[in-house]
């Protein structure tokens, strides 16, 4: 057994759990050189919905935001969460822009790139996974952890032999839910090293309560890597809290070796933040609760905040916990997909329409059928075909890896905004986030020129 290496999450997955990742930029600078004298294996410091986040409601650029977290992190290896052929966006792009988005992450400070797909469905990572071989980076493969008759040991563990085939030099179990039970992970992790050499990595969170058991169990399974967070911005949807497993590991053969008074002032340093937070409203007393519910209905915390917002924007708030016995059945109809973006936003407003609507499908998401369609990829268990007539009549199912139906985008996307680039990366977050990246150059232009457009519009708070 070796010591325990630890991913700090608290600029990226710790944030976007908790306060819809609204972390600036301004407010991490401060912290960032202590956060790389810790000995963390990696810091996860974009990626996510940190890049919508950041051109959507802080008016940063995401591109900058990496130079300058890079700047200050000299030591530590910098970590993203990439979701495959979505990149951070929601819809499948082009190889050519998978592949030049991961040229851009690595050439501004990215080390480390765990790539998932949300339906685990290794066709979708296969452009991301020889992009980041090619530039040098290290692939990170994640599986999508869920629970249901088809997600077997046997399951899993051919998944992550997949993985290691393709390429990865580790694999993380990607726990998004909170739903991975302390010795289902000593079981899952002890299989899964059985089958692959790389080391493996456990991402889960803290919704329902059980994350630090998950992680110990882990450990004696021989994990080797465990994601957590600074216990200010820890527990909750959030991760388990960094300094109770580093003290827990501490004179045991799996001491992580990180000295408890360092972190202390990484710990001091978020607690006012946490504080201002909370006044703000920012964070939700209601995401810091444990919620076992999460052990039933599988709803991961970003989805219970969309759907509570969904429903209190239709004025019926009262319907949540109908909608959450729904979900499980939507995403039963729709193949078992694990609840990830951007399935679990899917799969939750098809439920919320099922509800209100009186009436199961009888109003259908565009991207509801995009699913059932295959536009996402190749679901875990097939969907009956009565249901695929159901929801798409006589459109053809895409059987195929969805990418290979699209054509290069780039120099299109480059073609339509001349005015706009000032960097290479820009025609990057114009593909992903077009108008929301437009009204960003826009600002951008005006503030060179001294005019302020958002002078009067107020900030509102949102959830991405």
């Amino acid at each position: 057994m070796s010591k325990i290496k630890i991913t700090e999450t608290v600029l990226r997955d710790s944030h976007q759990s908790l306060i819809a990742t609204r972390m600036t930029i301004d407010e991490m600078v401060p912290i960032l050189e202590k956060l790389d004298g810790i000995g963390y294996h990696s810091l996860e410091a974009w990626g996510g919905a940190t890049f919508d986040s950041c051109l959507r409601f802080l008016d940063e650029d995401p591109w900058d935001r990496l130079r300058t977290i890079r700047k200050h992190v000299k030591n530590t290896k910098l970590q993203m969460l990439f979701r495959g052929q979505n990149i951070l966006g929601y819809r499948h792009y082009s190889d050519d822009v998978v592949e030049y988005f991961v040229q851009k992450s690595i050439a501004n400070g990215i080390d480390i790139l765990r790539i998932f797909d949300a339906l685990n469905d290794e066709r979708n990572l296969k452009t991301a996974i020889n992009a980041t071989k090619k530039e040098g980076g290290h692939v990170q493969a994640a599986i999508s952890y869920t629970t249901g008759d088809v997600y077997t040991l046997d399951y899993y563990t051919k998944y992550a032999k997949q993985l290691e085939e393709m390429g990865a030099d580790s694999i993380c179990i990607k726990d998004m839910a909170g739903l991975l039970l302390p010795y289902d992970a000593y079981d899952l992790v002890k299989a899964i090293k059985e089958t692959v050499k790389v080391p493996i990595q456990l991402h889960t969170h803290y919704t329902a309560g059980v994350a630090s058991m998950t992680a110990i169990k882990a450990i004696e399974a021989g994990v080797d890597v465990v994601d957590t967070a600074i216990s200010p911005m820890a527990q909750g949807t959030s991760q388990m809290p960094t300094e109770s497993l580093v003290a827990t590991l501490a004179g045991t053969e799996y001491d992580t070796g990180i000295d408890l008074n360092k972190l202390n002032e990484i710990t001091q340093y978020f607690v006012p933040l946490r504080e201002k937070y909370l006044s703000s409203g920012l964070m939700d007393p209601k995401v810091m609760k444990v919620n076992v519910n999460a052990l039933i209905n599988q709803v991961p915390g970003g989805m219970l905040s969309n759907l509570v917002s969904q429903l209190k924007q239709a004025g019926k708030s009262d319907l949540l916990d109908i909608v959450l016995e729904e979900v499980p059945k939507v995403r039963a109809d729709a193949g078992y997909p694990p609840l990830v973006t951007p399935s679990s936003q899917i799969v939750g407003t098809q439920a919320v329409l099922n509800v209100i609507g009186g009436e199961r499908y009888k109003m259908v998401t565009k991207e509801f059928k995009g699913l059932v369609r295959g536009d996402y990829g190749k679901a875990p268990v097939e969907i009956s075909p009565e249901f695929v007539k159901k929801i798409i009549g006589d459109e053809k199912v895409i059987t195929c890896r969805p990418a290979d139906l699209l054509s290069p985008e780039l120099d299109k996307l480059r073609s339509e905004i001349p005015q706009y680039l000032e960097q290479e990366e820009d025609v990057l977050s114009y593909a992903l986030f077009d108008q929301v990246a437009l009204k960003f150059f826009e600002n951008r232009k005006n503030k060179k020129y001294g005019i302020d457009a958002n002078a009067d519009s107020e900030k509102g708070i949102h959830t991405v």
